[in-house]
């Protein structure tokens, strides 16, 4: 399809932090493409696979990751962005990258990060995100990260929208490669955002059924998903119950992406350039006014049904402890660090402590779960709950 006006150009970049020496370069591939690939082949990426998504180091295979959620965000994102004429490269990447600063446990582990850094600057797994990418993950000879285009960093920074108080970590990377923060990011980036909110409304449905923390009375409750399972009824009165709630969540998905294309594609009729993306006074990509109000009613849902279940409450308040347990150990013996770590590990603060929460922000559900065994001998009681 023709790249439209208001995309992101592949062959005009603005740039990389560090110049890059292309001789011998492996392939025909644009910048946007290199920032794909560059994440795939990441191991913060590759880590995505054991990091919960919503239940904590499940036993079952078939629950999500954050890997597999990230890949599922990917391909939503590459149909909108076809759809609009945007980047494909460029959004699926960051689709891709969007998770890629969560702690172990999801956001129990980063709650326990934040109380860990609370007079240290805080914790983020947004500018986490952004500190891998940059700073941390350096498998290249002569500088620091994995050196993506501007134009990713940019819209991993703000998918969400401009930021006017960066907190440490992203005022520090912005200050040696800035970011313009306060503006809006580009429509990849927006249409990546809007994805994520798209996959995991309805794949934590998936899961929450599997898992057997919902079921259809429940989701019965929500008018959006009732009129369509009478729909999904109506066109399939044969099927068993568990296809009719998987045709469900498919068609769900389906409706959701035809909405932010109508709406958006509206939105930018009058759009010239990513410049005007990027300089206008609010978002573009995203739910209609109506699809919005519902899909808020569905998050809702969601917290009250699942995410604030209290079978799940308690195993992240178990999965925080774990975390805040490994902080306090490393914290007063850098001896339990690995080697290559107690090397670079600063001997002030508020650095030292930061310094340790990158450790413990890359690790593994399962490896946090086999530091604090070897560390205090056994982990709580509880940690799994499917």
């Amino acid at each position: 399809m023709t790249r439209a006006c208001y995309a992101a150009d592949p062959a005009a970049p603005r740039g990389r932090e560090f110049p890059e020496n292309r001789e011998g370069a492996r392939g025909p591939r644009s910048e946007f493409q290199r920032d794909r690939d560059r994440i795939i082949h990441s191991i913060a990426f590759r880590r995505l696979r054991s990091k919960t998504q919503v239940f904590i180091a499940p036993d079952g295979d078939h629950y999500r990751t954050r890997l597999t959620h990230s890949l599922e965000v990917a391909q939503i994102g590459r149909v909108i962005a076809r759809a609009l004429g945007l980047d494909e490269d460029l959004t699926e990447a960051l689709c891709l990258a969007h998770d890629i600063g969560h702690p172990p446990f999801g956001h129990a582990g980063e709650t326990a990060l934040e109380e860990a850094l609370a007079m240290r600057g805080g914790f983020d797994h947004n500018a986490q995100g952004l500190r891998m990418l940059m700073r941390l993950e350096s498998p290249y000879i002569g500088h620091p990260g994995i050196n993506l285009t501007w134009d990713l960093l940019e819209g991993l920074a703000k998918h969400n929208g401009p930021i006017n108080a960066p907190g440490w970590a992203l005022h520090e990377l912005d200050e040696a490669f800035t970011l313009d923060l306060g503006n809006w990011p580009s429509l990849e980036a927006q249409v990546a955002a809007v994805s994520d909110d798209i996959a995991y409304d309805n794949h934590d449905i998936d899961d929450g059924l599997r898992a057997g923390f919902l079921d259809l009375d429940d989701l019965m409750q929500i008018d959006l998903l009732a009129d369509r399972f009478r729909e999904v009824e109506r066109r399939f009165p044969s099927a068993s119950r568990e296809l009719q709630l998987r045709e469900l969540v498919r068609s769900q998905i389906g409706a959701m992406v035809n909405d932010v294309i109508e709406h958006t594609r509206a939105n930018v009729a009058d759009v010239a350039s990513v410049t005007e993306v990027r300089e206008h006074s609010g978002r573009l990509a995203g739910f209609s006014p109506e699809m919005t109000t519902a899909e808020r009613g569905l998050k809702r849902f969601m917290y009250d049904k699942l995410y604030y279940h209290p079978d799940q409450i308690s195993a992240a308040e178990k999965a925080r402890d774990v975390v805040g347990r490994l902080f306090a150990a490393y914290s007063q013996d850098a001896n339990q660090l690995p080697r290559d770590w107690q090397a670079i590990l600063p001997e002030s603060e508020p650095n030292r402590s930061r310094k340790l929460a990158d450790f413990i922000a890359g690790m593994t559900d399962r490896f946090a779960i086999d530091q604090c065994a070897r560390i205090y001998g056994k982990v709580p009681d509880g940690l799994r709950n499917v």
